[in-house]
């Protein structure tokens, strides 16, 4: 019988779920978009009940698919976007409110009182995190001062708190386990990198009680079986990663100094720095990159709230695209950005500015300006954001020297070529793009004994494209002083 293993990467804007074989190889893909809930200006939110049966329903037909090829599921390995915030009904399992998500920035001016508390360096000591609406912590205390039923439930200890994975877990157990696992637990802004436990004087200056947290696990652990009401049978949960972390497994970055940046929704550059915590001087984040065997691997971390979700924006919003593949096309047609930029800071920018009252901007129109040309700039972007968070890598005296790269945007080969000639670094592109999905399964695979040690998981790595800068310095330059011009504007 083939030995298949499953693998939930919950997202942003989809629910996913991969079958791979034992050698990482994608079997079987089942995703379903669900909707984004913009509630007031700067809110995003997510509907709970549509993440989980969205994930539910993905989750039955590779269930099906894996019957059909004659195969046994192994086991479950979890990934999920990071921040977003849900709390629930213990008895009932019901959600109180709307999942928040990881982009949403409702706690701005909370997080500028905690600020002018002087609590940053505290928290960022701590949690190697900057005081954000990013992070879940204040996302945890704006429900629980604004959702009424939240004071009953914590009286009677009926309120429970987790990032999606937790609530998936409690899903899919029936309300068996109330668990998180460590990457996870980072990006919470609670939880404390050096002892690896939540932090009560953070709890405390913020009013959130512990008894709504879970337990949290190492990132390749037994997280229970899923309840066979819910799968038709019990399958082990053995591996759980935000979806960031998930992506450094799947790109076999185990080395200290391997880097991969993941081009989804937003965009992330994680750098392994193995045991030891780099605190940067130019505002990159430092985070746990996993933990196995409770030992913990530490990475440096910088985060672009706008790459995808930009493309997203052109096709929804403002209906110059009808999908993301044609982006590529487009941008081939140009010769030139024409000097015109587009800042997207539509959640405020990330990394190394940290702005969460920043807003979008385009910069150089002229009446030559066509659609082509906002279409080129808007993918532009994400190549842009890029260079500053490796621009801050190489300030904190760490020279990166290739970069591997996935997600969706990444099949885009201008862009790739386009990365490489702005971050003036060599880009290599993987055989496997699912690359989080594949981190998530290699680590549940690992835990069950599939994989004996990481040097195995690295074994299943394949490269498919490498990309080498090819414009001039001159050009380069050029190009990166109008980006420079535009992010000042946005700041101004």
């Amino acid at each position: 019988m083939k030995k298949f293993i499953v693998s939930i990467d919950q997202g942003t804007t989809s629910s996913r779920v991969v079958l791979f074989d034992t050698k990482g190889n994608i079997k079987f893909i089942s995703q379903y978009e669900f909707k984004q809930y913009f509630p007031r200006n700067g809110w995003v939110e997510h509907n709970p009940n549509e993440i989980w049966s969205t994930t539910l329903k993905a989750l039955k037909q590779v269930i099906k698919k894996a019957k059909s090829l004659k195969g046994n599921i192994l086991t479950i390995g979890i990934t999920n976007q990071r921040e977003t915030t849900i709390l629930w009904n213990k008895k009932t399992g019901k959600p109180i409110y709307n999942a928040i998500v990881w982009q949403d920035r409702r706690t701005q001016e909370y997080c500028k009182s905690l600020k002018n508390k002087n609590y940053e360096n505290t928290f960022r000591k701590k949690t190697g995190l900057f005081i954000d609406p990013y992070f879940s912590a204040t996302k945890i205390k704006w429900i629980l001062d604004n959702v009424k039923v939240s004071k009953k439930l914590l009286k009677t200890n009926n309120l429970l708190f987790g990032t999606v994975d937790t609530f998936l877990i409690w899903k899919l157990t029936k309300g068996k386990q109330h668990l998180t696992e460590a990457t996870n637990a980072s990006r919470t802004m609670l939880f404390n990198i050096n002892n690896n436990k939540w932090d009560n004087e953070i709890l405390q200056k913020l009013k959130i009680p512990s008894s709504i947290l879970p337990e949290v696990k190492n990132s390749a652990d037994n997280f229970g079986k899923t309840d066979k009401r819910v799968t038709g049978k019990e399958i082990p949960i053995s591996a759980v990663l935000g979806d960031q972390q998930a992506a450094a497994v799947g790109q076999a970055c185990f080395e200290k100094g391997s880097i991969k940046s993941t081009y989804g929704t937003g965009a992330f550059v994680i750098m392994n720095t193995g045991s030891k915590k780099i605190n940067s001087k130019n505002k990159l984040l430092t985070t746990i990159c996993y933990r196995l065997n409770n030992k913990t691997t530490y990475a440096l971390e910088g985060s672009i709230f706008i790459a995808g979700a930009g493309v997203q924006w052109l096709r929804d919003k403002i209906k110059l695209i009808n999908n993301a593949y044609e982006t590529e096309k487009i941008a081939k047609s140009t010769k030139s950005n024409n000097e015109v930029y587009i800042v997207p800071a539509f959640s405020g920018i990330g990394a190394p500015y940290w702005r969460p009252d920043a807003r979008g901007l385009i910069t150089g129109l002229t009446r030559d300006t066509d659609w082509k040309t906002l279409v080129r700039a808007t993918v532009e972007s994400v190549a842009y954001q890029s260079y500053d968070l490796f621009y801050s890598m190489n300030k904190d005296g760490l020279k990166p020297r290739i970069v591997k790269i996935d997600g969706g945007m990444v099949a885009n080969n201008w862009f790739s070529q386009f990365l490489a000639d702005v971050i003036n670094l060599k880009v290599i592109r993987p055989k496997v793009l699912e690359t989080t999905a594949l981190g998530a399964a290699l680590f549940a695979g690992y835990q069950v004994g599939e994989f004996k040690s990481l040097n195995q998981i690295k074994n299943t790595w394949k490269k498919d494209k490498a990309f080498k800068p090819k414009i001039n310095k001159k050009l380069r330059n050029h190009i990166l002083h109008g980006w420079k011009q535009a992010i000042k504007k946005t700041l101004a």
